[in-house]
């Protein structure tokens, strides 16, 4: 960062952006933004991938929808002028290769001149390591106390513990643009207060220890394709799962075949597998389990879930349920 920068940050691809001043409209990737509001920074809007429609998909979006987050549908069909008219300072995305931001092309946003943030969530960091990442992000993105320039909440979840909702605190205005609010601490998940966050992760991690100790349940990840195809996961290739495997959750591997990431199958693939949990990916273009033995537990899984410590302690503590006799 020069001494003419007020912001600097290295991305995940390496490289090194910097802005005059600190970002204060973000515009991010569904899942991005919804870690990033979790962790006291507000997005102005955001945009799906190319599995998204024109509408929120709930598995990745965290509480954007509720709070009033526009939705700008699949980044690579934004129109640019779109994207002009809500004059972001910074976007941010997520890289599975280290190389190109996943859900957006990078051409449209060097054309707006702005920075282009991409973070890695793929299996060369481990989990702790992309929280810190999207933390690390955070904590640049409020340096000034703010926490970003998006819609004011409006309580939508008033009397919903599960839905966090940041009290709206004006602290100034911007002549070109909306109010500028900062979230409070009304939730572990939301706002300045992220040692409550972490904490509850860490007390998810044990809760979560102890489930599958007891448990000895064997866990297949999977993902819908229709009745003849199902996407198996490769535990070691996701980090969450990885992470997953190191707190004693057994999970169970779909064996040798093409697929980094998953194995294609057929459903009875799967059943020959003899999962007693069925993690089943719940975004909306996954469809449901077929043809698998009865008496299989199932429980939700989301491989886009919002990379922050409450997002993964929800997902944890649903899963300990889940494996609980």
């Amino acid at each position: 960062m020069s001494g003419t920068q007020a912001w600097g940050f290295t991305d995940d691809r390496g490289a090194q952006l910097g802005a005059a001043r600190v970002p204060r409209r973000v515009v991010a990737y569904v899942r991005a933004g919804a870690a990033l509001y979790d962790l006291g920074v507000i997005p102005v809007a955001v945009y799906g991938s190319g599995h998204d429609g024109d509408a929120y998909d709930p598995a990745k979006a965290g509480v954007l929808e509720a709070v009033g987050v526009p939705y700008l549908g699949p980044g690579r069909a934004l129109d640019e002028a779109v994207l002009r008219e809500l004059r972001p300072d910074v976007v941010v995305d997520v890289t599975y290769d280290g190389k190109s931001p996943y859900a957006l092309d990078a051409a449209l946003v060097e054309r707006l001149g702005v920075p282009l943030v991409a973070l890695s969530v793929g299996n060369e960091l481990d989990l702790p390591a992309i929280l810190d990442r999207f933390a690390a992000l955070a904590a640049g993105l409020r340096i000034d106390g703010r926490g970003g320039a998006g819609p004011e909440a409006t309580n939508p979840g008033a009397g919903d513990p599960a839905v966090p909702v940041p009290v709206p605190v004006v602290v100034g205005s911007d002549a070109a643009g909306p109010e500028i609010v900062t979230p409070v601490t009304v939730s572990p998940g939301t706002g300045p207060g992220q040692g409550a966050a972490l904490a509850e992760f860490e007390a998810a991690e044990a809760a979560l220890r102890e489930a599958a100790a007891r448990s000895g349940l064997g866990v297949l990840a999977l993902s819908g394709a229709g009745p003849e195809q199902v996407h198996l996961a490769r535990p070691h290739a996701w980090p969450e799962l990885a992470w997953l495997a190191g707190l004693g959750v057994r999970l169970l591997d779909p064996g040798p075949g093409p697929g980094a990431n998953w194995l294609t199958a057929d459903w009875v693939r799967a059943a020959a597998l003899r999962p007693d949990l069925v993690l089943f990916d719940n975004r909306e273009h996954a469809t449901p389990p077929y043809a698998l033995p009865g008496g299989v537990r199932l429980a939700p899984w989301s491989p886009e879930t919002p990379p922050s410590p409450a997002a993964y302690a929800r997902f944890f503590r649903d899963l300990a349920e889940a494996l609980a006799p």
